[in-house]
């Protein structure tokens, strides 16, 4: 299921609000219609798009689901700043510019069919689009951890599928996750019932020393969130050999590579070299970003 080089075609759409939904914690679902961008979209790409028609600077939002033949992209965003706090006025049957898919996916490697995604926060859309492509390809087994310190954008519901290496009442899942048959835990610090209680990278741990030498070799990780987060995850693919691949997050002026604003910093063959978020990932190998321990 590995992508080919991406030579991607950027669409400029007039997005049209079909459903936006308010969550808890200041968080927001927006559904757009969005033909070509929902039809060229792969998991871990954003849009760029125009909260206001007053404000000028668009704003960066990861893909959460598409659906290519209705034609529309949704999004998963926390209204925080001044931009983010006018899209979550914006009202079905009103108009946004969007641009987008912008940057490189994920590449899920078909030699490692255990596959291990991890969102945190607003880190969870890239995950849940990156499952919902897996499932389309029955030889991929993706279980899906995700956590927050705020509410869940979505109401929690027991789990139906069985997971070894669970900790005894970490049942907690997503019920979209469930309806398609994907394997899903939840965890968090806030003690939400059903969660577990610490962060998603120890949780991960715990799933991972109950599989063999065998079963480790399969495993292949995913992963979305603050930068934290993605620090630990890189140390936890660290310790356990496992391949790993990250999705950052950062502040963004024009989003296709022609300003070098959201440059990070990633070791190449040749030395350090700088890479644009937007163009160059937002996917990067998680070891060419994050330092583990040894």
């Amino acid at each position: 299921m590995r992508h080919p080089a991406h030579r991607q075609t950027i669409e400029l759409e007039n997005a049209r609000v079909l459903s936006h939904q308010a969550c808890e914690g200041d968080q927001h679902i927006l559904r757009l219609e969005a033909p070509g961008c929902a039809a060229d979209a792969l998991p871990g790409q954003f849009v760029h798009l125009s909260c206001d028609p007053q404000l000028a600077m668009r704003r960066p939002l990861s893909i959460m689901r598409v659906d290519a033949a209705a034609g529309w992209v949704e999004l998963l965003y926390k209204a925080l700043g001044h931009g983010t706090r006018l899209l979550a006025q914006r009202r079905p049957g009103e108009s946004l510019s969007l641009l987008g898919p912008i940057g490189k996916p994920f590449q899920p490697d078909p030699q490692r069919p255990r596959t291990l995604l991890l969102g945190g926060g607003v880190g969870m859309p890239p995950m849940i689009f990156l499952a919902d492509s897996l499932r389309r390809n029955a030889d991929f087994k993706p279980l899906v951890l995700l956590g927050s310190e705020v509410p869940f954008p979505f109401t929690r519901q027991p789990s139906r599928i069985l997971l070894d290496g669970m900790p005894d009442g970490v049942i907690g899942s997503m019920p979209l996750l469930e309806d398609w048959g994907i394997a899903c835990r939840l965890s968090s610090l806030q003690g939400y019932p059903g969660c577990y209680q610490g962060y998603i990278t120890d949780l991960a741990r715990i799933w991972l020393d109950t599989l063999d030498t065998d079963q480790r070799r399969q495993v292949s990780l995913y992963a979305c969130g603050p930068h934290p987060m993605l620090h630990a995850v890189a140390q936890l693919g660290a310790d356990y050999g496992l391949p790993c691949q990250v999705s950052l997050e950062e502040y963004m002026a024009c989003a296709v590579g022609g300003c070098a604003g959201c440059v990070v910093q990633v070791s190449a063959q040749d030395g350090p070299a700088m890479k644009r978020v937007c163009v160059d990932g937002p996917v990067f190998d998680a070891y060419s970003v994050f330092t583990p321990a040894t």
